[in-house]
């Protein structure tokens, strides 16, 4: 069985203590084993047993139902789809049935009547596209609305009312606690004259403070109740508790001095309760447009995506929906246009600008027969392409998942933070009301200790714990798909810092992988004798004088053209070379008879009734083959950093085909970086090992690890890791897959094969070793600012709360704001905490790569 996951996005989180309440009731659904929230993307990610009774939908609807219960909000979309070709009840249950099992749907429900389906799903997991193709899927069609073309994103927009809702909070607060604080002070300082000692202005106080309290505040005490419902206490308990005591304290000291008494003092602290809310509002919204700048690299993807595709459909133009391309639609784009989804190229020649998908500034030559991607820019020419991945299945699509993914992930260094945080507001509640019970018994008075109390309580920061992790993540997994180095979860990011090798294979990663044909050496060049053929003239002796000679002279081409017969059925870039360099001199390579592929040796094959052996000297050794002299000449090709192919005919060795690789522009500076960085580099080859070496001190690697057979390289790499290395894994192929999963970090060139990319940790999307340097760089500035994020939400929390109780009282050399820290400046630090470490994390966003 495998699992699957699903991530879904949560309004009214407000500190770590929320988080954990989310995961705690996610958990609980049926089929989940597991749920991880991203504190700073507002998002939890299940995962869930496909399996499970009503599948994944089944399970979305329950997450969201307890999520609910637990006083969180999932929001969902709702899509009307108006329906075309039902006749009776069944089809409306067929289509019901249909949309159901879309991923990402909570709920569909079809009106036979009215010809409607209506559809509740989650944005993200689902869209309309998706549900339309459900319906056709059926066999029934949906009608087109214009209106309904761009469906309003419900995510965005229950995040848009939050925000509307804390500005509105915040206006009221302000308008309210201005002249509250103002003239409270005033009085305070004697500014105001005798009028303010007045009764009626301790009523006004009362006035202006309870809409702050009551409504602005209002938020906070639904939040402590649903926290503590939950079995937990969050941020909202501290401010409601803080606030509330402060609050009404004050009521009580009104009413007390109302019927003429003095027992609770007579001074009133509305401006102290008002001011704590309406700064701790207008951090939070300075916090929410913040951590909104974090997730501006997957709304740049999101924004490539064309809206619309221009579709050859019976002969004849037509604009559409890009989410409508189906595969093998023909697709036309003009100079200046938008690829509109993945496709190969069946007519034209231009130049694609790349650099939106893969990083790479220079854009790529297309013709006929390339691959071209979704969301690129066609540059110069006319191009008629054939749609070949479509919707979710376009690199773009998968990019944006990708990334979603990985901010959504909980690093392991996020354990610890979630450790603390479950104890952290009981902890403070408690060392609260130790403050007040320490200065009450040391006679400090009623007052100042609740003072003290109340400082405690709202400078505590939960927030600033929660979102030191989670936001550097967000924006170092976006900085990275902007430079096309792409992070399969936040795991990956952390563990790359810690490399300290890196093991790179050779072709397709530090070469070209098209190799090209450089030298044919034949044992009749080299006057070498078949000492079985006696008498034989020149022209006769060796296996050479086995060969038919008819119509083909005694020339190289002879070895050439058996040799790309047998390649025609390998995939192997050794193969292709050889296949390519006869086609080049126009020899008309018949098909093999049979062909067998020998792995990590070469292939066998049966041409025109001959057995014909093309491979290393260890396939020549294993099938008996007579190597007749060619030995010595292997050796000097090797030496001039050739891959040397030998080529065997029923049992003799017959000629050497030298193969040359070139090292990929940037290759050796790519070495060089990583060698900056503290890095020992590796080259992993089944070259021989002269080859290998000639290779590794052109692009100045360290060690050379040769004649690796591929089933073998996993080996090698958990022999380096079992010599204490920390490895970090560079491939590009199916047969790097077992490699770059045995690594510590497995990091596929996106050039190369789906298997690989799956496989891998991280995705480099161009098919250059720079961008390798560049990823563990962006991992150790990301870990580097989570480390400071974390001690100064840690720092602040450990030096400031013991500040509020008064640990500084005692010093007269102590300011004296900091002997007795006033709960209004408490809240203002608190409110700065949360906002300090968002910003510190955007930093990264600036990172030189």
């Amino acid at each position: 069985m495998t699992e699957k996951q699903l991530t879904l996005p949560v309004i009214g989180m407000t500190c770590a203590n929320c988080v954990a309440a989310v995961e705690r009731n996610a958990k609980k659904a049926a089929g989940v084993s597991d749920a991880a929230v991203n504190f700073a993307a507002e998002k939890v990610t299940v995962t869930y047993d496909p399996d499970a009774p009503g599948g994944a939908n089944a399970v979305a609807a329950d997450v969201i139902a307890r999520v609910g219960r637990a006083g969180y909000d999932v929001p969902t979309a709702v899509a009307e789809l108006p329906l075309l070709g039902m006749t009776c009840a069944n089809c409306a249950a067929t289509i019901e049935r249909r949309l159901n099992k879309v991923e990402g749907v909570v709920e569909a429900a079809v009106n036979l009547a009215n010809e409607r389906a209506t559809v509740r799903y989650v944005p993200g997991a689902a869209t309309r596209a998706d549900l339309v193709a459900a319906v056709r899927r059926a066999g029934y069609d949906v009608v087109e609305v214009a209106a309904d073309e761009d469906a309003p994103d419900a995510e965005a927009a229950a995040r848009d009312a939050e925000v509307r809702h804390q500005q509105k909070r915040l206006l009221v607060g302000v308008i309210f606690t201005l002249p509250l604080f103002l003239l409270s002070m005033g009085r305070d300082l004697g500014l105001l004259g005798g009028w303010a000692n007045a009764a009626w202005v301790d009523w006004l106080f009362l006035a202006l403070a309870t809409p702050v309290q009551l409504y602005v505040g209002w938020d906070y005490y639904t939040g402590a109740f649903k926290s503590l419902r939950n079995g937990s206490a969050n941020m909202d308990v501290l401010v409601a508790l803080g606030s509330s005591v402060a609050y009404f304290y004050s009521v009580a000291v009104l009413l007390a001095k109302s019927a003429g008494s003095m027992a609770l003092g007579h001074h009133l602290y509305f401006e102290t309760s008002a001011v704590i809310i309406t700064l701790i509002v207008t951090g939070k919204l300075l916090e929410a447009r913040a951590k909104g700048r974090t997730s501006e690299a997957i709304k740049k993807l999101i924004g490539l995506q064309p809206k619309t595709a221009r579709v050859v459909r019976g002969g004849v133009e037509i604009d559409v929906p890009a989410a409508e391309v189906v595969t093998g639609d023909l697709l036309r784009v003009r100079p200046g246009e938008k690829i509109p989804v993945d496709g190969r190229v069946v007519d034209g020649r231009s130049s694609v600008d790349e650099s939106m998908i893969t990083g790479e500034s220079l854009p790529v030559d297309k013709k006929a027969g390339d691959g071209v991607t979704g969301a690129t820019l066609n540059r110069q020419g006319l191009l008629t392409i054939e749609a070949t991945r479509v919707g979710r299945d376009t690199a773009l699509a998968q990019i944006i998942r990708l990334v979603e993914q990985a901010q959504g992930s909980k690093a392991p260094i996020q354990r610890v933070v979630d450790r603390v945080a479950a104890w952290f507001v009981p902890a403070v509640i408690v060392l609260a009301l130790l403050t007040f019970a320490v200065w009450l018994i040391a006679g400090a008075g009623f007052v100042p200790a609740l003072l003290r109390l109340i400082a405690v309580l709202v400078i505590a920061c939960p927030c600033a714990m929660g979102l030191a992790t989670p936001t550097s993540i967000m924006v170092g997994v976006g900085k990275g798909a902007e430079a096309g180095i792409l992070f399969k979860n936040s795991a990956a990011l952390e563990e790359a810092q810690r490399l300290d090798t890196i093991v790179l294979d050779k072709t397709g990663t530090i070469t070209k992988g098209q190799p090209a044909v450089t030298d044919v050496i034949t044992n009749y060049e080299l006057g070498i004798r078949n000492e079985e053929q006696g008498s034989r003239g020149a022209g006769e002796q060796g296996i050479v004088g086995a060969l038919p000679t008819d119509h083909y002279p005694l020339t190289t081409d002879h070895y050439l053209r058996l040799a790309a017969a047998a390649e025609r059925g390998s995939e192997h870039p050794l193969g292709q070379a050889i296949v390519r360099a006869a086609e080049m001199r126009g020899l008309d390579a018949p098909q093999p008879e049979t062909f067998e592929a020998v792995a990590g040796h070469g292939i066998a094959a049966t041409v025109e009734g001959r057995r014909v052996l093309v491979g290393n000297r260890r396939l020549m050794e294993r099938e008996g083959v007579r190597l007749n002299g060619l030995g010595d000449r292997a050796a000097e090709l090797e030496a001039a950093a050739r891959t040397t192919m030998w080529l065997a005919v029923d049992g003799e060795a017959a000629a050497l085909i030298g193969v040359a690789d070139t090292i990929k522009d940037g290759s050796a500076a790519a070495v060089r970086a990583l060698h900056d960085l503290g890095l020992t580099v590796v080259m992993m080859t089944g070259d021989n090992q002269a080859t290998a070496e000639a290779i590794a001190r052109e692009a100045g690697i360290d060690r050379v690890l040769a004649g690796v057979l591929p089933g073998d390289k996993a080996d090698y790499v958990k022999k380096l890791q079992a010599e204490g290395r920390r490895v970090g894994m560079v491939g590009d192929g199916i047969n790097d897959a077992p490699a770059l999963a045995a690594a510590d970090v497995g990091l596929a060139i996106g050039t190369g094969t789906d298997v690989a990319m799956e496989t891998a940790d991280v995705t480099l999307m161009r098919g250059d070793l720079r961008s390798v340097p560049q990823a563990i760089h962006l991992s150790r500035a990301t870990m580097r600012n989570i480390r400071q994020n974390l001690f100064w939400a840690f720092g602040y929390n450990v030096v400031l709360i013991p500040i509020a109780a008064g640990v500084l009282a005692p010093f007269d050399w102590a300011p004296s704001f900091l002997r007795q820290l006033s709960p209004i400046l408490a809240a203002a630090a608190m409110a700065f905490s949360s906002i300090s470490v968002v910003t510190n994390a955007l930093r990264l966003r600036s990172v030189k790569l």
